[in-house]
């Protein structure tokens, strides 16, 4: 069995610690990767800060031109690294080389839009002076990633912050390192300077506090639970440390009467059942106004009825495993509340008898308002149907959440639209739109489903300081 190396200050190395991986669609083990403890953290910080000077004073142009070369890397082994992604991960292959051209887009656009961090000149108001404002990279970043898009993510992070001059630490999800490994690959194939990217891997507790309470480390960014956000709040109060963090959601999806069906229809099934329902952005409860509810209850199960589960490396996939055997038992415990509460279970429902973490997908209509799944992120390919009434009561059904990351709308009626996009309190509205995110446009939430923008210009500024220079003029 395979063992894979880390990647410290510029050189591949293994260690005497390993961590099992493992493929969802069978439970079993297929490899092994190198593990380090915090002290290893703490050389990398150091090496990084080394490598700071140097890479910060490259033009942005020239660090442009080497997320561009990472970019053709990742591009030229796209298939091999969507096998590698589905196979730690579970996702259909499709989906997975999807997330692989996403991140080459990342990558490119950042690439360009480096190019593009502007200060400004400010006028004076006292005879003499001269006011500039300037843009300076934060300094080493601790980029911590999640399991459920182990490539995506993780270049959200690394593209914005290399391109704004700072060297970069990534610690990876422990289910979901060789992707990270595939793709320190191609940063190593661009030649960046020693230090300016590492990839570590080992105890999330440990290496988290390693980022959190190393002065050299200025800027942690974290995509995650918000259980997990709270505690990295709490740790990085004691240095005033930066954060960036896209945490956990419960996006409400508002179906209205005067849709087009057939756009609705497409758009709930993008956005509950990709990557079987383990996404942050994942319509996590349904409301559908009351005309249109029977049909579209109807036609949504029907849907789901004809969709495929299986292995992600089989083509005719739709629905691959849940990551673990947790989520599965999690995905059971919302079912049953649903039906519990009065639900009516219109299709699945139960784990699949086979090997791997495999659950059906699942419709399941007239679910109480009240029901966990209503209130908690379910991170399964479950799909809650409920009927609402009016415009007023849905939005506060939708707002009726500690989160704020996404929400979905689907109506014809321009008013609407516009009445939505500025009621519905998320930090993502897609309308008639079931995958709104492009990497030009911000991606985060509001409440406490995050702090900060990935993505769009704002996804540089997360790794920007802003400095006002005033000049006395003799």
């Amino acid at each position: 069995m395979k063992t894979y190396p880390l990647y410290l200050n510029g050189e591949w190395l293994n260690s005497d610690t390993t961590l099992p991986v493992v493929n969802p669609a069978s439970g079993e083990t297929f490899a092994q990767m190198s593990a380090v403890d915090r002290p290893a953290v703490a050389v990398a910080i150091k090496n990084a800060h080394k490598a700071l000077a140097g890479w910060r004073h490259l033009t942005a142009k020239g660090r442009g031109e080497l997320l561009h070369k990472i970019a053709s890397e990742l591009d030229r082994r796209r298939e091999e690294i969507a096998r590698i992604i589905t196979l730690e991960n579970g996702k259909p292959i499709a989906q997975s080389q999807g997330e692989v051209a996403m991140s080459v887009d990342h990558l490119r656009w950042f690439a360009e839009e480096g190019r593009r961090v502007y200060g400004r000149i400010v006028p004076h108001q006292v005879e003499g002076k001269r006011h500039l404002v300037i843009k300076s990279p934060i300094g080493v970043v601790g980029a911590i990633c999640p399991w459920n898009f182990p490539l995506v993510l993780a270049v959200r992070k690394i593209a914005p912050a290399l391109v704004a001059g700072c060297p970069v630490i990534l610690k990876p999800a422990s289910q979901t390192p060789l992707t990270a490994v595939a793709l320190a690959e191609c940063v190593a194939k661009a030649e960046l300077p020693k230090g300016v990217f590492q990839l570590v891997v080992g105890d999330a507790t440990e290496i988290g506090a390693e980022f959190l309470a190393n002065p050299l480390c200025r800027k942690i960014t974290f995509t995650g639970s918000t259980e997990v956000g709270r505690k990295l709040i709490a740790g990085a109060a004691a240095g005033v440390k930066p954060l960036s963090l896209e945490l956990g959601g419960n996006a409400p999806v508002l179906v209205f009467d005067d849709c087009s069906l057939e756009t609705a229809l497409a758009g709930v099934m993008m956005a509950k059942f990709r990557n079987s329902g383990q996404s942050c952005i994942a319509a996590n409860r349904i409301y559908v106004q009351r005309q249109m509810y029977p049909g579209f209850l109807r036609a949504l199960t029907d849907r789901v009825k004809a969709m495929e589960t299986g292995d992600g490396m089989d083509p005719q996939s739709d629905i691959g495993p849940l990551i673990n055997a947790g989520a599965v038992e999690r995905a059971h415990e919302h079912v049953q509340d649903a039906v519990n509460g009065g639900g009516r279970l219109m299709c699945g429902g139960s784990a699949l008898r086979r090997p791997g973490y495999f659950f059906e997908p699942t419709v399941i209509g007239n679910v109480s308002r009240n029901a966990l799944c209503m209130f908690e992120e379910t991170f399964a390919p479950i799909a809650p149907i409920t009927p609402f009434e009016t415009e007023a009561e849905v939005v506060e059904l939708a707002n009726n959440t500690i989160h704020g990351l996404a929400a979905y709308v689907f109506t014809r009626d321009m008013d609407r639209m516009f009445r939505m996009a500025e009621s519905l309190e998320a930090g993502i509205i897609g309308v008639n739109d079931g995958l709104p995110t492009t990497s030009q446009c911000p991606f985060g939430g509001v409440k406490q489903s995050g702090w900060g923008r990935e993505l769009g210009y704002e996804g540089i500024e997360a790794f920007l300081e802003t400095k006002h220079v005033s000049i006395e003029m003799e």
